[in-house]
């Protein structure tokens, strides 16, 4: 068996979007000084490793194939069957996540007296340590946590994840009660494979007191947005903060251009690692889309900055907009700590695509996060049974409440329980046509690490985009080499 855990990991931080010091987390990886406020983004920071860990197990054979049509032959539970002890691990066990996951699971055991959950909840890196010896040992719990992307579609290949299609498809009822975008993220070969359990996208934040100063409308594609950062830093402000340190910034706004100048069916294929070649001439176009904004509305020297440092700048006033995650939302609040001055005049806005963009101009850089099915599962119908549970709109709702997270079930976002540009934002992701998964998940790790160097060195000037360009396509080819 081949253990693909060797690789470089991503640069990715685990950031904070509140300025302020703290211990890394671990020692291992090169990680600025930060906080646990933003779950998502740490998630995908170690991802990329993580993914190497379900990529072991296409090259051992595939284990668990052969129960592979268990979990599927009956995925419905009466009151009758409602019995039993129900296995789950989760990478929650941050004391701020915790404690929602074990109300949920306490919740569904005092509904279902018979019913006795084993919620084991562990941190990233021991998640993935775990996962990887539970499905070496074809013994994964009844539910276990999945990143979207090729982490997820690894074990799908393997045939570890139950096919969900016939309880929580997207002309079920369950299906129906989800964000679309979430939804097709943990699609397969057009079948569902995972539970999508919150929401996170890329948006630009911008100072709305400022654009009104300089007289900057909000832009309608890239090249306004180009225009737009003119303006800005003629009248003295960073049109757009900007930190690329630890190379994920850079990476977002790739798998932002990628979405809009490449056909989504071209994507599918390129971010599969059996079939991926790169060579459509819309990623040749991203990355000069990419340089042209890095040149027009970053300061220099962004790789030596991390992105705490450049938000503290757009939260000063010294910049007029951010590209952050929807769920660094909350630090651009008075309550997250925000001056006044910013916490009562800002907005945001999709990356907006060029005038002649050839791809899917509706897409939407982000994902969820998930569970899915062991598809050697003896409890299936009861493991789709708790996730209905943990996915209702009462518990979506608490979700968002009680640790800040856009739950992936519509209409959970509300005046109540959030504020009004995170009630926006959960509005504007379901309305995309699809999730725009981030590049260093959703493809091979041997890609990913190709974009993120290439990202750097657009921004420092050592590589051109053509020379970005051959690095991802030689990664391509070695990554089809290893799964042939």
């Amino acid at each position: 068996m081949r253990d693909l855990w060797g690789i470089r990991p991503s640069r990715r931080s685990n950031h904070d979007p509140r300025p302020g010091p703290r211990a890394a987390e671990a020692s291992r990886y090169p990680t600025p000084l930060l906080t646990e406020d933003t779950m998502s983004t740490r998630s995908r920071i170690t991802a990329l490793i993580a993914v190497s860990a379900a990529g072991a197990l296409a090259a051992c054979g595939a284990p668990g194939t052969a129960a592979k049509t268990t979990a599927s032959a009956n995925l419905t539970s009466s009151a009758a069957t409602k019995s039993g002890t129900l296995t789950i691990v989760t990478k929650f066990a941050d004391p701020k996540y915790a404690p929602y996951f074990e109300k949920v699971a306490a919740d569904y055991e005092s509904a279902n007296s018979g019913v006795k959950v084993d919620l084991q909840q562990v941190g990233d890196q021991p998640y993935k340590d775990k996962i990887r010896v539970l499905s070496a040992s074809k013994q994964l719990p009844d539910i276990y946590f999945s990143w979207a992307g090729d982490f997820a579609n690894k074990f799908v290949r393997a045939g570890l994840a139950a096919d969900l299609t016939s309880v929580m498809g997207p002309d079920t009822e369950w299906g129906k009660s989800f964000s679309p975008a979430a939804l097709k993220a943990f699609e397969y070969d057009g079948k569902s494979y995972g539970v999508p359990i919150n929401l996170d996208a890329k948006y630009m934040a911008y100072n709305t007191a400022i654009f009104s100063k300089v007289g900057v409308a909000k832009p309608a594609n890239l090249e306004d947005l180009i225009a737009a950062c003119g303006k800005l830093k003629s009248a003295g402000y960073t049109p757009i903060a900007f930190g690329n340190q630890y190379g994920w910034p850079a990476i977002h706004y790739i798998t932002q251009l990628n979405a809009m100048d490449v056909p989504q069916a071209t994507r599918d294929a390129d971010y599969n690692p059996a079939t991926g070649a790169f060579t459509d001439a819309g990623y040749a176009a991203a990355l000069d889309q990419f340089k042209q904004i890095s040149e027009a509305c970053f300061d220099s020297g962004s790789n030596g900055l991390s992105h705490e440092t450049a938000q503290a700048n757009f939260l000063a006033g010294k910049a007029a907009m951010h590209f952050l995650e929807s769920v660094e939302f909350s630090v651009l609040t008075a309550k997250g700590g925000a001056p006044a001055e910013l916490a009562d005049n800002w907005d945001f806005f999709r990356l907006p695509p060029t005038a002649s963009a050839a791809g899917d101009k509706g897409a939407l850089t982000g994902a969820p996060d998930g569970f899915m099915v062991n598809s050697g599962s003896k409890n299936a119908a009861l493991a789709v049974d708790f996730l209905k549970f943990m996915t209702s709109k009462a518990n979506g709702a608490e979700m968002t409440k009680s640790i800040g997270w856009l739950s992936s079930v519509q209409g959970t976002a509300t005046a109540e329980n959030s504020f009004p540009q995170l009630e926006a934002a959960l509005k504007d992701i379901s309305s995309a046509n699809s999730f725009a998964i981030w590049l260093d998940t959703v493809t091979n790790a041997d890609v990913a690490n190709a974009y993120l160097s290439g990202g750097q060195g657009i921004l420092d000037g050592s590589q051109s985009p053509a020379d970005v360009m051959k690095s991802v396509q030689d990664a391509a080819a070695k990554a089809k080499k290893s799964v042939s």
